[in-house]
């Protein structure tokens, strides 16, 4: 059977049994026939349980069908109750009124514990949400638990397996009390519920209102006074964009903040000590007006950044996320801002050659902060393995198949890199691969399939090449420091103001203690691993720059990662899978100048590997030196030096501009002479 069918008929197992359930329910009753009614009744229960707990998509499915959880619950019990009904030959009408009435005031506290559950929801559900600020004066608390506050199907069905179990008892022949007791024990856990959610309403224990949460906001802000800033809004896999520059932020002259405006992206921002505040909504961005924020930085454009551009108080610059040839580094948007901060002399020229209306006055070259951590070139491998960062980018949203070269040369590249037994592969693949193409994605699980048969293999013949048990200690010990120092503990029902709660003020020297573990994360991860073993690297740690720094060569696609890795000035090839000329495809896109170009086939491979073994064979030394000072800019002032006057030269400006405004507000008071020509020009009329 193929794959495709065998998941549909995975996805459609718990559906067809609990389909199925309710027909040999509805049989068992009316036969009646208390064993398949009892196995009936199980068999649906436990479907449905595990359909909310694995499969949600399909819940929600059958909901859009009004087949929601409270209906099935609700035609389980009245089958049920048919059935002891058929079972029973007296006449037990007022029993089973009794019954009926319990199954409906579990039901009505059932309503009752989802309508109170919305109610604390909204009270919790502040118009800010913070991170790295002390915000106890909001009155946060724990979140109540999971079950009552977002689970109501699974709620449902927790509290009615006492019911059940007793209407299933008494169908058995134990004594009528059971299904009266089972239902009286889900209508007590029902009213907990509901008590306890009512607890949470009380004044004492809800947090403060949206306005007053406000007036703290903006209180907050005067006391810290933020001075410079980054904003960001995006999806939820584009958090990388602004993690690049939280440690250029950090390091400028003033008081840094990050502006959000999505919820859920608090928590994908990596790990800082930036105050963090989110504003949903746009009157509470408008706030910032008010505040004494001299400017933003801005790593992407989405639809929300025009909402913070009306802030007239606040400069804004654009520093992008990378810089490529690619169109998408020059975006007709950029002209929206105060200044496009770019690199260097290139990402000028690309501005002004797409005629996209930047002004070249407002393009400030600032260089790369971010790479300052980059190690230089030191020569020739000198270990029996070359090292080879496989780095493609992705798909584009245009899915142009010259944009990512993982589908049309992603597997020759890997196939003649893994032939060569002197190298040692790194497969760092683009987080949003797939994202849009499904074959840029297939491709990628191809690879990587490929990367661990050529590691089996070598496993064989290297099996006493491993590092001693100490090494992965090690890892673990860094990496749970690591953890400690980056991470926060939460519970799986904690919500936003719980997380508010728990990650206050940073403790002070974090900073610089993770700086530290980070790098003594790294040291200790690739020890780990043995020297002749290929990885994949597709998590957060290590990041691209770690693996620049033990990559002897890059292979690429046209994207940043070239103009980020030319800081180091090693060799570097860029796959050509635009349908061009090699010397065309150099032409339209300069960062290839300084680096080997491989066609699809890979054949280059060889030549490429040789070049780097051997400096004297390598061609392109020179050009990249010249390459690297038109990308990213000359190295004296450093770019840090850069960053942080540009960022001075535009809170001037920020200044200058609300010194102009103030003025302009001023009422005009008339002076003595202006009075003396009115009143004359008054008595020359008369």
């Amino acid at each position: 059977m193929p794959a495709r069918l065998r998941t549909a008929a995975a996805r459609l197992l718990l559906p067809t049994v609990l389909a199925l359930s309710y027909a040999g329910q509805a049989v068992g009753a009316f036969l009646p026939s208390v064993p398949l009614l009892v196995a009936s009744v199980v068999a649906g229960l436990l479907a449905d349980m595990a359909m909310h707990r694995w499969q949600r998509s399909m819940a929600s499915a059958l909901g859009k069908l009004h087949a929601t959880v409270f209906v099935r619950q609700v035609v389980r019990d009245l089958l049920l109750v048919a059935g002891l009904i058929r079972i029973e030959d007296q006449d037990y009408e007022t029993k089973y009124l009794v019954l009926v009435c319990g199954l409906l005031v579990f039901y009505s506290l059932h309503f009752a514990c989802q309508a109170l559950a919305i109610l604390v929801r909204r009270s919790r559900t502040l118009p800010v949400v913070t991170r790295n600020i002390d915000a106890s004066p909001l009155r946060l608390s724990p979140a109540p638990p999971a079950l009552l506050m977002n689970r109501a199907g699974q709620r449902l069905l927790m509290f009615g397996v006492p019911s059940t179990a007793g209407l299933l008892a008494t169908a058995a022949g134990v004594s009528g009390r059971s299904a009266a007791a089972g239902i009286a024990v889900s209508a007590a856990c029902a009213a907990v519920a509901v008590g306890m959610l009512l607890v949470r309403l009380l004044p004492a224990r809800r947090p403060v209102t949206s306005e007053q949460a406000l007036e703290w906001f903006e209180a907050w802000l005067a006391e810290y006074q933020p001075t410079v800033g980054m904003y960001f809004s995006g999806g939820t896999s584009s958090a990388y964009q602004a993690n690049m520059w939280l440690e250029p932020l950090a390091r400028l002259e003033g008081r840094p903040l990050i502006v959000l405006r999505e919820r859920f992206m608090v928590r994908k921002i990596a790990s800082t000590d930036i105050p963090i505040v989110c504003l949903p909504k746009v009157a509470d961005l408008m706030r910032l007006e008010q505040s004494t924020l001299k400017m933003l930085i801005h790593p992407s454009n989405s639809g929300k950044t025009s909402q913070v551009l009306r802030i007239p108080t606040i400069k804004h610059a654009f520093v992008n996320h990378g810089e490529s040839d690619k169109l998408s580094s020059c975006n007709p948007y950029a002209k929206a801002y105060d200044e496009v901060w770019v690199a260097g002399p290139a990402a000028r020229e690309r501005y002004a050659l797409a005629n996209v209306g930047v002004d070249d006055r407002d393009v400030v070259e600032i260089g790369r902060p971010q790479l300052d951590a980059i190690a230089p070139y030191a020569g020739a491998p000198t270990g029996p393995y070359t090292t080879v960062l496989y780095a493609p980018t992705w798909e584009g949203w245009d899915g142009n198949p010259g944009n990512t070269s993982i589908i049309e040369a992603g597997e020759n590249i890997v196939r003649a890199l893994l032939a060569d037994p002197g190298v040692r592969l790194l497969y760092k693949p683009h987080p949003l691969t797939g994202s849009v193409v499904p074959q840029a994605g297939a491709a990628n699980a191809r690879i990587q399939e490929m990367i661990r048969t050529a590691n089996a293999a070598r496993a064989a013949e290297h099996a006493n090449e491993r590092p001693a048990p100490s090494a992965a200690a090690e890892l673990a010990d860094r990496s749970a420091e690591l953890d400690r120092l980056t991470t926060s503990s939460f519970r799986a029902s904690a919500d936003d103001a719980e997380r508010m709660l728990l990650q206050s003020v940073p403790e002070p020297g974090r900073a610089a203690a993770v700086t530290a573990a980070t790098a003594a994360w790294e040291t200790a991860f690739w020890a780990s691993f043995p020297a002749w073993e290929h990885q994949i690297v597709t998590g957060a740690r290590p990041n691209v720059y770690a693996c620049f720094n033990v990559a002897d060569v890059l292979v690429s696609d046209v994207s940043s990662v070239i103009s980020d890795y030319l800081e180091s000035e090693k060799p570097y090839a860029v796959a050509n899978t635009s349908g061009l000329p090699e010397q065309d495809f150099r032409t339209a896109f300069p960062t290839v100048r300084a680096g080997a170009v491989l066609t699809p086939d890979a054949a280059g491979i060889p030549a490429l590997l040789e070049s780097v073994r051997h400096p004297e064979k390598d061609a392109y030394a020179e050009a990249r030196t010249e390459l690297k000072l038109h990308l990213l800019g000359p190295s004296d002032p450093p770019s840090v030096v850069r960053f942080n006057e540009a960022a001075r030269a535009l809170c001037a400006e920020a200044d200058e501009h609300r010194a102009s405004m103030a003025v302009r507000a001023l009422p005009v008071i008339p002076t003595q002479r202006d009075a003396g020509v009115t009143l004359d020009s008054e008595h020359a009329k008369g």
